[in-house]
């Protein structure tokens, strides 16, 4: 791996967040204490890029408005998870200034519809709690394929010498349907040799996680791409610096679910060392069809 750019010169540090279950943003864990750690490490920056899992539409497009709402976009969860508000503003203008970097991608600009959803204020609750930084969202195009999705991420490279923060919030393994709440910090074999690949790559060649659809295991580790696709941004965004990226913390939840996090250019030494497991989950949840 090349040597680490100094953030003081200019050079905003970019990340990719393991969230897991909602819960975790009102827990105290080894995993939340990165985050933290993380958010105090980083320069602050002008703005911040969230591309999060749970923005998963036909359409590439980013919020553009000035108080973005906050979405509760899950359901059978106690009532403080859904009192949680993150009043962030928004940037309206960022969305030309997105389109003018990633030209001739076209990007369109969402004034109403979505606003600041749980994989990101989850994850921005503890690396920026005073909410005083403009947060917007990336979604994901679901109808492109992985290359697309890796090189829109590179694309956004000059964003980060404008003092823009981005950060893709997903889960590298997420499969709801087979977690076992007997396994609270566990991982099964498969989340593990699926999971671990992926650090092979992003630490050694990020692009190469673009092409992992092909492993042993990718089927039952990504049932579905959208938790997986916001890591692709982190890895575009490596690719575009010709260097590996650093794990900030990882481990496992309830067996088929990593919380693995990554930055780039931003080493967070001690940030991992914890050992209070992932929150746990409420009785019945994560009901068929929540959004986690």
């Amino acid at each position: 791996m090349t040597e680490t750019p100094d953030p003081a010169a200019g050079l905003m540090p970019a990340a990719f967040i393991g969230h897991g279950n909602p819960m975790n943003a009102l827990a105290d864990n080894r995993y939340t204490q990165a985050w933290h750690a993380f958010g105090r490490a980083v320069p602050k920056p002008r703005a911040i890029l969230v591309v999060s899992a749970h923005w998963y539409i036909n359409a590439t497009a980013v919020t553009a408005m000035p108080r973005p709402r906050t979405i509760h976009d899950f359901y059978g969860f106690p009532q403080p998870l859904f009192d949680v508000d993150y009043p962030a503003p928004g940037l309206p203008s960022f969305v030309e200034e997105v389109s003018d970097t990633v030209h001739p991608t076209w990007v369109g600009a969402d004034v109403d519809s979505w606003g600041i959803d749980h994989g990101t204020w989850s994850v921005l609750m503890h690396t920026f709690p005073d909410a005083d930084v403009p947060v917007m969202q990336l979604s994901i195009n679901a109808d492109k394929r992985f290359d697309y999705h890796l090189d829109l991420g590179a694309r956004l490279a000059p964003l980060r010498e404008q003092g823009v923060l981005i950060i893709g919030s997903g889960n590298v393994v997420h499969n709801l349907g087979g977690m076992d709440s007997r396994l609270p910090d566990a991982g099964f074999d498969w989340a593990r040799r699926f999971d671990e690949q992926v650090r092979a790559s992003m630490t050694d060649d990020p692009t190469e996680v673009a092409a992992l659809d092909g492993h042993r295991d990718f089927d039952v580790a990504v049932p579905t791409p959208d938790h997986y696709l916001p890591l692709l941004y982190l890895a575009g965004l490596a690719g575009a610096a010709d260097r590996g990226a650093d794990v900030l913390v990882d481990g496992y939840a309830y067996g088929s679910l990593s919380m693995t996090a990554y930055t780039l250019d931003l080493a967070c030494p001690g940030a991992g060392d914890g050992t209070a497991p992932a929150a746990a989950l409420p009785e019945g949840v994560p009901p068929d069809g929540s959004n986690m």
